[in-house]
């Protein structure tokens, strides 16, 4: 037999049995020792769902686009637009983005009005013969007189042009009045004024233009129109922005919304900042197209316009007798010409801050020409309204003066000469900035920032038309509490 079936195969030994104790006290030992594995899983899994639920929260706040992106189109359809960045915005189609929450509004429907010649082409031609003009056929032609108070020109020229032309309008024309919205009266109100040369003289044919008598016709042919006469005028858009533009008729266009320059020659009852629209003067010189900064201004302050002027104005005097003798300041009498206007573009580009007190009424153009000189305003006008103030904090690109101080010998010229070289150039960049509002003739300039004010008026409008048709009329001698008032307001100095 082999050597292997001889060996004998050992038994493993069993290990010796534990006394009571001994057992125990192993038995303890290993239930402390699971549960310090316990615990430090549970400290384990916590950590880990603390890691998760921090990442989850830094990707949905810090990567919104991700998040969107592999979410469901519920949550697209139902988070704001502002959740939505650009690029996910761009994802979208032109059809999905119309119906898109948060989208803009429905432009504004506008209907012109197809007045009679007389008060639009006819003003021009008639202020064309007053200067020796000679006839033409078709009156279309002429060319609008430049002005400052051109609104109605460019307002006028915006609507007759092509749709595709208007980009950026918040308003659309419509042919067919029983769309409108609004209705948009196109009268040449402030040019009718100055037709006749110191209005006196006659054109051509003998006859004597009467500015006095157009509007009476104006307002005439208005109250014959249906849409007028349904809700007495309330939705319609008059522009009246020379102070003494439609002065004859102004009672009987009050409902309308009115496009003016301020509220100086309006009465209470006539106009307020709630119902109708500060508009700009067209500003009458060269913009500024250079580069920031003091170097090239070497002139502190400077003012060029007449001296003399009634009511308010009357503080431009006052202001010449403190500042004409100063080293540093020009302040010069001139009327408007092409000369002038030359000189006064000279001098607003080479000067560090420019003088901007009332006229006649509480505003005056040199306000507009020093904003797009990037010339800083100085406003001396302690009554005055000024355009799109929805849009523009006039504190950052303007310094307003009350009137008591700005007459306290050296009061005025010592503020100035205090303001650092990095405050004036902080005042010019927020004045390149916003001074597109005020060039009507940018594609997106004043025209649009115009219809954007006025379609705001759209529910005030319809309040009002309801309104008025449930009221019983009433003969009253002084304003109610209807009557939404124009600032009574003051300005303070403010730097």
């Amino acid at each position: 037999m082999s050597g292997r079936a001889n060996v004998k195969r050992s038994k493993p030994t069993s290990p010796p049995p534990l006394s009571s104790n001994a057992f125990q006290t192993q038995t303890q030992t290993l239930i402390s020792a699971m549960g310090r594995k316990s615990s430090l899983l549970k400290q384990t899994l916590v950590t880990i769902l603390i890691i998760l639920v921090v990442y989850a929260l830094l990707n949905t706040f810090l990567s919104p686009a991700n998040s969107f992106s592999s979410g469901s189109s519920r949550l697209e359809n139902t988070l704001p637009l502002s959740y939505v960045n650009s690029a996910s915005i761009n994802e979208l189609s032109r059809d999905n983005m119309q119906n898109f929450p948060g989208n803009s509004a429905p432009r504004l429907k506008v209907y012109l009005y197809d007045l009679p010649r007389r008060f639009t082409h006819g003003v021009i031609e008639h202020h064309s013969m007053a200067r020796g003009g000679r006839p033409v056929d078709d009156v279309t032609l002429l060319k609008y007189p430049g002005h400052q108070h051109m609104a109605e020109w460019y307002l006028f020229s915006d609507l007759i042009r092509p749709e595709p032309e208007r980009v950026g309008s918040p308003v659309v024309r419509v042919l067919d009045p029983d769309e409108a919205d609004l209705f948009y009266v196109p009268y040449f109100s402030s040019l009718s004024l100055i037709v006749n040369p110191a209005r006196a003289a006659q054109d051509r044919a003998g006859a004597l233009y009467s500015d006095e008598e157009n509007q009476d016709a104006l307002v005439e042919w208005l109250e014959e129109q249906e849409y007028w006469k349904r809700n007495f005028g309330r939705d319609h858009v008059i522009i009246a922005q020379d102070p003494n533009a439609l002065y004859r008729v102004i009672d009987r266009i009050k409902n309308s919304i009115l496009l003016v320059s301020d509220f100086g020659r309006l009465k209470m009852d006539h106009a307020s900042l709630v119902k109708d629209v500060i508009l700009p003067y067209s500003h009458r010189i060269n913009t500024y197209n250079g580069d920031l900064g003091v170097n090239k201004r070497k002139s502190t302050l400077f003012f060029m316009g007449a001296r003399y002027r009634k009511e308010g104005g009357k503080i431009r005097d006052l202001l010449f007798q403190l500042l004409e003798n100063e080293e540093d300041v020009i302040v010069r009498h001139g009327t408007q010409s092409r000369e002038n206007r030359r000189a006064a573009t000279k001098g607003m580009h080479t000067s560090k801050f420019c003088l901007n007190p009332a006229g006649d009424t509480p505003s005056a153009c040199r306000l507009f020409d020093s904003i797009v000189s990037l010339c800083v305003p100085v406003i001396i006008s302690d009554s005055i309204e000024l355009p799109f103030e929805d849009v523009i904090d006039y504190r950052k690109i303007a310094i307003f003066v009350d009137t008591a101080s700005a007459l306290k010998p050296g009061f005025l010229i010592s503020t100035l000469r205090s303001i650092t070289t990095e405050r004036i150039l902080e005042y010019q960049r927020e004045l390149k900035e916003v001074k597109h509002y005020f060039e009507y003739g940018q594609p997106n300039g004043t025209v649009n920032e115009i219809w954007r004010q006025v379609s705001q008026k759209l529910p005030l409008i319809k309040l009002m038309v309801n309104r008025d048709k449930r009221l019983v009329r009433r003969g009253l001698t002084e304003p109610d509490c209807s009557c939404v008032c124009s600032n009574q307001s003051g300005t303070d100095t403010t730097l």
